[in-house]
């Protein structure tokens, strides 16, 4: 594997001030960013370096931010690294110096900024007797491995699936297709996707132990944990064996079997929630439509199903991230399938991962309509709050997936369409 340098971990651009800012300007800038220091340049060459550090000692000495300006505080000629200096190298420079951010400068010229938290994220295991790292929330630019599946390129805002781009998949392609090729690594066509699609059909069909249980989840817990927990029954009713050496078709077997019955699942607890009987599936809709069908009692609109079906594509895989980590942890211990993907889904569910999508949902039903919409994120960004479900923390960019779901939802309409563009609007503008 290819030595990994201060290019691969750096934030750029990075946050900039000149030397005649107030240091209240910068600090605000600092806090709407989320960042802990911002480096000061002149023209595009770095002159000085502004951390929160510098921000607690000249309020101890009772400087007024308004007046007090970035020069006075700042500390001048900072030392920086290159793009391409090794990270055990830059490690190295911050720990000597007792520093937490450096400036990243190729021919003079300031390209952006490491911390200490970049190379936290991305350190390997020490020898004993080196310092201990800390793991930060959610998993944040962790790396515990390479894979095939998936890839993010977030200074790109692109990811794929088997080298294929995603987006393009979900514009052309059924959901079905795209399962097939993560599971096993081709799109299918003709003969092909009728066989998969006949295959899985069936799987969707819960056994009577799985449905008895339901009601009760229903009752007494949230949908995910719900799903979590009847995902842990359908899998122990099989008498699931450990995955170490276990042949590769019964894992395909079980991998179909547990993953075609999640809309079923999902369907009938919502159902069940609401005081109505679960409906059984359809042999004959897609996976998509499928589960749309079970959760009304209706069958769907082709435009609403395909919406759902492109939606399910954009989140089939997003490179290796907490809960496909934890999965792999479990399998790497030779567990049984059902055992990892049961903990994929205790991941899945937190605030810091799958559970940002309850955090948008609460966003809107707080702010109401669209015309409150700009005074609510000024109000939570001068509060220096998180607006959670509002872009994503890799991309540096448009996140891809967020601007085609944009187009499928105003081509679908409605009042939570029109907010949530709305308040996308509103957050983007008010961190640029």
């Amino acid at each position: 594997m290819a030595t990994r340098t201060v290019a691969d971990v750096m934030t750029t651009p990075a946050l900039t001030a000149t030397e005649d800012e107030a240091l209240a300007v910068a600090a605000k800038r600092m806090n709407a960013s989320g960042v802990g220091s911002v480096v000061v340049v002149e023209g595009n060459r770095p002159v000085g370096i502004l951390t929160e550090r510098d921000l607690l000692r000249a309020a101890a000495d009772t400087a007024d931010p308004l007046r007090a300006t970035v020069r006075e505080w700042m500390t001048p000629d900072p030392d920086c690294v290159t793009p391409d200096t090794v990270l055990d190298d830059a490690w190295r420079q911050l720990g000597e110096h007792g520093y937490r951010h450096i400036p990243v400068v190729a021919g003079g010229e300031f390209k952006g900024i490491v911390s200490m938290r970049d190379l936290v994220a991305v350190a390997a295991l020490r020898p004993a007797g080196e310092p201990a790292l800390v793991a930060p929330p959610g998993l944040k630019g962790v790396i515990v491995a390479e894979t095939a599946l998936g890839d993010v390129r977030g200074t790109e805002g692109f990811y794929h699936y088997r080298q294929y781009s995603a987006t393009e998949l979900a514009e052309r392609r059924a959901f079905e297709d795209v399962w097939h090729l993560m599971l096993f690594g081709d799109l299918p066509s003709g003969a092909d996707r009728d066989a998969f699609a006949a295959e899985v059909a069936p799987l969707r069909l819960l056994p009577s132990g799985v449905r008895d249980v339901l009601p009760a989840l229903a009752a007494a817990t949230t949908p995910m944990a719900g799903l979590r927990t009847a995902m842990s029954h359908l899998a122990a009713l099989s008498s699931p064996e450990p995955s170490l050496h276990a042949p590769s078709d019964r894992l395909r077997r079980e991998a179909l079997r547990l993953t075609a019955a999640v809309p079923t699942i999902v369907a009938a607890l919502h159902r069940l929630r609401l005081g109505e009987e679960p409906v059984a599936p359809r042999a004959d809709l897609g996976h998509a439509a499928g589960y749309l069908y079970m959760l009304t009692g209706q069958e769907p609109s082709p435009a609403l199903a395909r919406a759902l079906e492109q939606y399910l594509i954009l989140a089939l895989d997003h490179g290796f991230n907490a809960s496909t980590f934890t999965s792999r942890v479990v399998t790497s211990t030779g567990a049984d399938l059902g055992g990892a993907i049961v903990a994929a889904l205790s991941a899945l569910s937190g605030p810091l991962h799958g559970g940002a999508i309850d955090r948008a949902l609460e966003t809107l039903d707080a702010i109401g309509t669209p015309d409150r919409a700009a005074a609510w994120v000024r109000d939570a960004v001068e509060r220096g709050e998180t607006i959670m479900g509002f872009g994503h923390p890799v991309y540096r960019t448009a996140d891809p997936r967020s601007v085609m779901l944009r187009s499928i939802a105003r081509s679908l309409g409605g009042p939570r369409a029109e907010l949530a563009v709305r308040v996308e609007t509103e957050v983007e503008r008010s961190l640029a």
